[in-house]
């Protein structure tokens, strides 16, 4: 694989950005990829591994080695039929996932060495779209069986293509008024612009899936109806309930979940806004990050993100996460690059306010569970806006309640081979597995949609 000794010879080079202090003005995407020639270069450092553990490190199991070779001998046609064969929708992880692919490269033993897959991979779904290689893929012959997939995030997309291609008659149905889940409306614009998610939508349309929009399961629409209209039922509705804040002062005006917060600025509603206000993140992942970087853009008068956990330290801790594990390392997000400030070890002890909520005080902690508070740390800090992005509990229960679908301790569907404890009704997604990665999300529904075709005729063909 690659180019002998390039891994030596020519230096990673990461994909650029445009200047935080330029993009915070509009809503466009701000990270780009190098040069066709430059990533050539990029995929011949990728070194024939005798091992190639980035196979490890992605839930998908794509074939890296082989698409970097391709793209290094300028095989682009072949590249992007290596990257589907694994991978519904590589524009969606090559704009969102983490890359635990280029933690586990064998380059990372030196850290900040890795390949630059993530690059590598969307640049080559970039140029098959650009080119005209991505096509529908309708099956040549029908099963006459009928799937109902209850959810549209990447789980419930990826479960309904795989479904269609293989003769199924699948019918997605969606609460919200668009396709997509939370890549639609909880994820920026500025991370993926929203005409990449419907181009998708319209291929799996293009390829026999229906969509209903609107549709509540469980509330609108009801699931003994929906049973008897399908042959098998996909729940990939995600962990949607988030965790709440039981402190004093949380019942204030202008205290909110994340999503509440992101969701709105999808859908263009102006409320609530951060707009000269004083913002307060709390939680310190992907979601917290999102709302710093969308503070920034509607000009926020101050941001600031706090979170639980102690600092990390700045590399890769051995003793703890050693290669190729994900590094449990101080990481700085793109949102606070373009403006805000950070805490670590905050225990967040109440909000107080004349109806609506001026200030929050916090204490430091230890740092690690079970995060004992340190006695004589108390501030006070201005807060306009509380946003609560502390990650989700689990799946909303109602509709799996109404299905009579067994759960496991966290709440989640119990479904160990995606096979609820209902005949007939499968999970995939953070539904069945919680909290997680939008590239195990599409795995789940590649899994998930192999066993319902199992189900329904016996065997399957499904990769």
């Amino acid at each position: 694989m690659g180019r002998i000794g390039a891994f030596i010879k020519v230096p990673r080079r990461d994909p650029p950005e445009r200047d935080p202090r330029e993009r915070i003005g509009d809503l466009r995407e701000f990270v780009g990829t190098l040069p066709l020639t430059e990533l050539r270069e990029q995929g011949a450092r990728c070194m024939e591994c005798g091992v190639p553990f980035c196979h490890s490190g992605c839930p998908l199991g794509n074939l890296i080695p082989d698409w970097n070779d391709l793209v290094y001998r300028d095989r682009w046609h072949e590249a992007i039929e290596q990257l589907h064969r694994t991978n519904n929708f590589p524009e969606f992880t090559g704009r969102l996932c983490p890359a635990p692919c280029e933690a586990a490269c064998v380059l990372e033993i030196n850290e900040g060495n890795a390949v630059t897959i993530k690059q590598i991979e969307v640049a080559i779904v970039n140029r098959a779209w650009e080119e005209g290689w991505v096509v529908p893929q309708p099956a040549a012959t029908r099963t006459g069986r009928s799937v109902a997939v209850v959810g549209s995030g990447p789980a419930g997309l990826a479960c309904a293509q795989q479904l269609a291609r293989a003769g199924h008659d699948v019918t997605v149905y969606e609460r919200d008024e668009a396709a997509g889940g939370l890549v639609r409306f909880g994820v920026p614009e500025f991370k993926i612009e929203k005409w990449l998610v419907e181009r998708r939508v319209q291929q799996l349309a293009a390829e026999g899936v229906e969509f209903v929009f609107g549709a509540d399961v469980g509330g609108t629409v009801d699931v003994a109806e929906l049973r008897q209209r399908h042959d098998a039922l996909v729940l990939a509705t995600g962990s949607r309930i988030p965790r709440d804040l039981p402190v004093t002062g949380r019942e204030l005006d202008g205290v909110h979940y994340a999503m509440d917060y992101l969701y709105a600025r999808m859908r263009g509603e102006n409320t609530p806004t951060a707009a000269g206000k004083h913002v307060i993140v709390i939680g310190g992942g992907d979601t917290g990050a999102d709302c710093v970087g969308h503070a920034n853009r509607e000009g926020a008068a101050s941001i600031t993100q706090i979170e639980l956990l102690g600092e990390p330290p700045p590399l890769r801790p051995d003793d703890v996460t050693p290669w190729p594990l994900w590094p449990m390392k101080l990481r700085t997000s793109y949102a606070l690059k373009e403006g805000g400030e950070r805490s670590f070890a905050v225990s967040t002890t109440g909000l107080s306010g004349d109806s609506r909520v001026e200030r929050i005080h916090w204490m430091q902690n230890s740092g690690a569970p079970p995060f004992d508070v340190l006695p004589g740390t108390e501030e006070t800090h201005p807060a306009d806006l509380v946003l609560l992005a502390m990650g989700f509990v689990g799946p909303e229960q109602q509709l799996l309640e109404a299905l009579g679908v067994e759960r496991d301790p966290r709440s989640n569907a119990a479904a160990p081979e995606f096979a609820t404890s209902v005949d007939g009704v499968f999970a995939a997604g953070d539904a069945r597995r919680g909290q997680s990665l939008i590239v195990w999300a599409i795995a789940e529904g590649r899994q998930c949609a192999r066993e319902v075709d199992r189900f329904l005729m016996g065997e399957t063909q499904l990769p």
